[in-house]
C-alpha cells in the first residue's frame, strides 16, 4: 500500500525526486512499523517530522498522535503532503528550510522527533532540534549509516567527534538497525540506519558546545593546542587546558577523541574557574 500510494503521488502530482535536496522517498510499510515501534507512539504525543517528502511517514504518524508538525523545504511537494495529511486536522505543514526554522516557536511544542532526514543535513538538524526542543525526549530518525555511526560513536573510535559528543551530552544514542536502499525511491547509493536518541539531560551550555567544536577542529593536534588555535582564543588557554586535563586524570597533551562527553562538560567547568 505504501509503495502504491507513493507511486500514485509521484504520477498524479508530476513529482521528480530532486537529488540536490537529497530526496529519497520512503516506500516500504515494514519500515513504517519499525519506526513506529521505536518511537513508542502514544495518542498524546506531539511529533515533529522533518523532510515530509511524499507524506508516507506523515500519514502514518498523523493517524496515531495528538498533533503532527511536518517540515518540508520543497514547495513542489505541497500537493502530495496535503493529499497525505488532508484528512487529519491535527497535522500542520510548515514549508521552509529545516536549518533555519525556529523549532522553539512550534505550537503545540513537539515532544518527539520522527523523521526520514535528508542526508546532507541530518546531523545538523538533529543537533539543532536537541538544542531548540529541550522538552522533547525521543528522536527516531533515519539517516545515512555513516551519520548514524558518528552520532553513536564511542570515545577513541575513528568516527567519534564533535557530533558524537554534542548528541551524547543530551541523549543516549543507539543505532537500532541498518536500512537497505530498496526501501526508498529512488534507491540511494548508500546504506541508511534507524537511530534512536533518548534524552537524559538538557542541552549543553553554549561554552561547552564551543569547547567541543574547538577541541575537534584540529584532530591531529593535542586538545590544548587545538584550543589555542581557535579564533579569539583566550590568552594562556593552552596551559590552562593542559593543567585541567591533568587534574582530570588525563595526559596534559591528550587528544580530543579520548575524552568522554561528560569529561568535555567537566573540562569546560575547569576552564571556567
Amino acid at each position: 500500500m505504501t509503495r502504491q500510494s507513493s507511486l500514485r503521488r509521484l504520477r498524479e502530482f508530476g513529482i521528480r525526486p530532486n537529488r540536490e535536496l537529497g530526496q529519497n522517498f520512503l516506500i516500504d510499510d515494514n519500515i513504517l512499523r519499525l519506526v513506529g515501534e521505536a518511537a513508542e507512539l502514544d495518542p498524546a504525543d506531539v511529533v515533529l517530522e522533518i523532510g515530509g517528502g511524499l507524506g508516507v511517514l506523515s500519514e502514518f504518524l498523523a493517524a496515531r498522535v495528538r498533533a503532527l508538525h511536518v517540515v518540508e523545504v520543497d514547495e513542489r511537494l505541497r500537493p502530495a503532503l496535503e493529499d497525505a495529511t488532508g484528512g487529519f486536522a491535527r497535522a500542520r505543514l510548515h514549508f521552509g528550510d529545516a536549518l533555519t526554522l525556529d523549532y522553539a516557536a512550534l505550537v503545540p511544542p513537539p515532544d518527539k522527533v520522527v523523521a526520514n532526514l535528508p542526508y546532507g543535513i541530518a546531523a545538523t538538524v538533529v543537533l539543532k532540534t536537541l538544542e531548540e526542543l529541550p522538552d522533547a525526549d525521543l528522536w527516531v530518525v533515519m539517516v545515512q549509516r555513516e551519520v548514524g555511526e558518528r552520532l553513536a560513536a564511542a570515545p577513541g573510535s575513528k568516527t567519534y567527534g564533535a557530533t558524537s559528543v554534542l548528541a551524547q551530552l543530551s541523549c543516549d544514542v543507539r543505532l537500532v538497525r541498518r536500512v537497505p536502499a530498496s526501501v526508498f525511491h529512488p534507491a540511494p547509493k548508500v546504506e541508511s540506519a534507524i537511530i534512536v536518541l533518548r534524552r537524559h539531560a538538557p542541552p549543553p551550555a553554549r561554552d561547552v558546545v564551543t569547547l567541543v567544536h574547538q577541541a575537534f577542529a584540529h584532530r591531529r593536534k593535542a586538545l590544548p593546542r587545538s584550543l589555542s588555535h581557535a579564533a579569539g582564543a583566550a590568552p594562556g588557554i593552552r596551559e590552562r587546558a593542559r593543567e585541567a586535563l591533568e587534574r582530570m586524570g588525563h595526559p596534559a597533551d591528550e587528544r580530543a577523541e579520548r575524552l568522554t562527553p561528560a569529561e568535555f562538560a567537566q573540562l569546560a567547568e575547569e576552564l571556567r574557574s
